[in-house]
């Protein structure tokens, strides 16, 4: 009897590549990644903005609500420059196969429009709220035509117009 006739044969085959446990935990890993800790507080439409082309801003828009289309909505979106972002640009945000030519989630499609664009928007945006904000202080401020001038000697019966954003409490269950 020869020292390899003695030898005893391997108990377990050696892993194969195509092993389905090791692929198993390969696409786990990989799912993972995706779902980060799996909490529930996972926004479904996070973008990262490093991927966002130079000089674009992306923002999730509505195509339908209940499957039902709403066409003067996509009209005011087209006039006002947004246009659905090509899904050959971020092909990993679909399913394989999708045979499509927009990013969709939940009735949501992403968008693009140049950013100097939605810059401007958000500008007058602000500036129409300001202004909004600074016309309601007017009107407290101001006494009807025909009346007694307000006398504001008294801090206390001044108008006090609060322009901060404070806790809200939360009740507590019993």
């Amino acid at each position: 009897m020869t020292s390899q006739e003695a030898e005893r044969p391997a108990m377990r085959p050696a892993m194969r590549e195509d092993d389905p446990r090791s692929a198993a935990s390969k696409r786990a890993a990989e799912i993972l990644g995706h779902l980060g800790d799996l909490d529930e507080g996972t926004d479904e439409f996070y973008f990262p903005t490093a991927q966002i082309p130079d000089g674009w801003s992306y923002e999730w828009k509505r195509r339908a609500v209940y499957g039902a289309e709403d066409p003067a909505y996509q009209v005011a979106l087209a006039r006002t420059g947004w246009e659905p972002v090509p899904a050959t640009r971020h092909p990993e945000m679909m399913p394989a196969g999708w045979k499509g030519n927009t990013i969709e989630r939940k009735g949501m499609v992403l968008m693009q429009r140049p950013k100097e664009i939605t810059d401007r928007v958000e500008d007058m945006n602000n500036r129409r709220a300001r202004n909004q904000v600074r016309a309601k202080e007017q009107q407290l401020a101001a006494s009807p035509p025909g009346t007694m001038e307000r006398e504001f000697s008294d801090a206390r019966s001044r108008p006090q117009i609060k322009k901060s954003f404070e806790a809200m409490p939360i009740p507590k269950d019993e």
